[in-house]
């Protein structure tokens, strides 16, 4: 009994701010995290900041190789793999979105027709369909509205959306898929968009050891693990942006990545808004398998996970700009005063880099279908 009212009076005291983590032993930091996840201390969020607590993700559905068969899943998984969506007939939505890369390209940003680069990292497509916004700049609000931006850009799959049913429907075997999917053989792009967002929706990780830690499995993570956890949920302040079952607040920082009037200058959702508010506002990306997904970042700079922590532990605060350089120029970014300076030690580094492994599960490399060709 006394063991516990100390344990609880250390974590007490550091949750507070004064910074008491050192103190408490590897064992006495998983005792407060062996229990279920509403007695656990709660996080470091600032005032005003709308979170929600982890929460694991659901187990493995026995009724997924039936969804995997209806006509329209079906349908969008073999237009999902098919480069005859692309002008070129070379570029498919799985030539950026590879299943044997975490549904990503690993690549610092994409390449479509003609090997034209993009400017942006290609975020991975897991957990797609839990999004409420899509792209770095949150241009789309469905994914079947998603879908029309690669296949129409020049850039990606180049694609007009006028060429596009004809092309299908030269294919007999595609007319029957449309058929059994939508009662007729006419192929239109507005058909081909919603079976490409129903097969989306079937991309989701799979269960990682944090979600059996979630789920009281308490000997899925080690120590060093859970002190990453802890960090992650205080001193560190990440649950901040990355909370909920998704690891992310599905919303848009500025976190000094903007490289203002430089050689990588990207203004992010300004470009789509107008609003100088907006200037290097990107979407918070679910940290879901994370450790799959480099590199990082809307540009793919970053290769290593401690460089990216690093990057949080200076606070990003380096090119605020004073009183008068806002008044001369309105387009100056800001960073968010989300980002603090963290103090963070190496050990601590090291923990936070343990916590990303956690939380990061095994792929399901899933496997090319053979595409309709008569």
């Amino acid at each position: 009994m006394r063991r516990e009212l100390i344990i609880l009076t250390v974590a007490t005291v550091f949750i507070t701010g004064t910074g008491f983590l050192t103190k408490l032993e590897p064992g006495d930091l998983r005792a407060l995290y062996q229990k279920p996840v509403k007695e656990w201390p709660k996080p470091d969020i600032d005032s005003g900041v709308v979170w929600a607590e982890f929460k694991s993700l659901p187990k493995t559905d026995t009724a997924y190789f039936g969804l995997m068969a209806q006509p329209k899943v079906k349908l969008g998984k073999l237009l999902f793999f098919d480069p005859l969506l692309s002008s070129s007939s070379q570029i498919s939505c799985s030539s950026c979105h590879d299943p044997h890369l975490s549904w990503g390209d690993g690549r610092r940003v994409s390449l479509g027709t003609d090997h034209l680069q993009g400017t942006r990292n290609t975020p991975s497509l897991l957990n797609i369909g839990q999004r409420k916004s899509f792209f770095w700049d949150g241009r789309a609000f469905s994914l079947e509205d998603q879908a029309t931006f690669p296949i129409e850009a020049h850039h990606e799959m180049n694609m007009k959306a006028s060429e596009l049913g004809p092309k299908l429907s030269a294919i007999k075997a595609y007319r029957m898929l449309f058929r059994e999917a939508y009662g007729n053989e006419e192929v239109t792009t507005e058909k081909v968009v919603t079976a490409l967002a129903e097969f989306q929706r079937t991309i989701t990780s799979r269960r990682s050891r944090f979600d059996r830690f979630l789920d009281g499995e308490y000997k899925a993570m080690t120590d060093e693990e859970i002190h990453g956890m802890h960090l992650f949920r205080t001193k560190a302040r990440c649950m901040n942006c990355h909370n909920g079952q998704y690891l992310t607040d599905e919303s848009f920082h500025n976190i000094g990545l903007t490289y203002y009037k430089r050689k990588y200058e990207d203004l992010g959702r300004y470009n789509l808004t107008s609003n100088p508010a907006d200037v290097g506002r990107f979407k918070t990306p679910s940290l879901r398998d994370v450790m799959h997904n480099a590199p990082w970042m809307h540009n793919g700079l970053f290769n290593d996970i401690t460089g990216v922590i690093n990057i949080y532990n200076s606070g990003m605060h380096m090119i605020d700009p004073k009183p008068e350089q806002k008044q001369q120029d309105r387009l100056y970014p800001v960073t968010d005063p989300l980002l603090k300076k963290l103090n963070l030690t190496k050990e601590e580094i090291k923990a936070l880099a343990a916590f990303m492994d956690a939380i990061t599960a095994t792929q399901y490399k899933m496997q090319r279908p053979d595409l309709p060709r008569d």
